[in-house]
């Protein structure tokens, strides 16, 4: 099954270091906890797209395909990090999920620990993604008990290009070249 390993070894931070153990925030005001494979299919099935925060070169180990088309076709849309593994990175990119390192990694990546255990992050997008402009702002929001307790905009860089950004607009470099090949007949 092509999800079903989906990130089992990651270590959550937020939930003191427990391996494939995440929040399921779509089910209600209080968050149940889940594996995530688990969680990440409800979400998908809830038409939630969701995110990765990750810490130094995320993907270290991960140079296959799989492993950045698995949590694609969950619905992961974006990763930020202090660092990316560069084979996985470039994946990531073919896969349409946008990866972003923090702009200021020791200060940006605390807002994720600040009272992790009633965290549950929201964001509104990407703004300014070109291929121009290395830097876009991530508005995420901190949510506690149903309410917005914070609002942070980020500034994160990226090293797409013009090319990989139409891969991301598209869902994947497959996607944009099928919709290319559709058009052209």
């Amino acid at each position: 099954n092509l999800a079903r390993n989906t990130l089992i070894g990651a270590a959550n931070a937020a939930l003191d270091g427990q391996v494939n153990t995440v929040r399921n925030a779509i089910s209600g005001l209080e968050p149940s906890v889940g594996s995530i494979p688990d969680v990440a299919m409800s979400y998908k099935q809830a038409g939630v797209p969701w995110l990765v925060i990750a810490d130094y070169n995320y993907g270290e180990g991960s140079a296959r395909e799989h492993a950045a088309m698995q949590p694609r076709f969950l619905g992961c849309n974006m990763v930020i990090a202090r660092s990316f593994a560069r084979i996985h990175e470039t994946n990531l990119k073919k896969q349409g999920v946008l990866p972003l390192v923090f702009a200021r990694p020791d200060e940006d990546y605390f807002i994720f620990a600040k009272d992790p255990h009633e965290l549950v992050v929201s964001t509104h997008g990407v703004v300014g993604l070109n291929e121009n402009t290395p830097t876009v702002q991530v508005t995420v929001e901190r949510v506690q008990n149903g309410k917005v307790v914070e609002t942070h905009n980020i500034e994160c860089v990226h090293t797409m290009s013009a090319d990989q950004i139409g891969w991301f607009k598209a869902g994947s470099a497959l996607n944009l070249i099928a919709s290319q090949q559709k058009a052209a007949h």
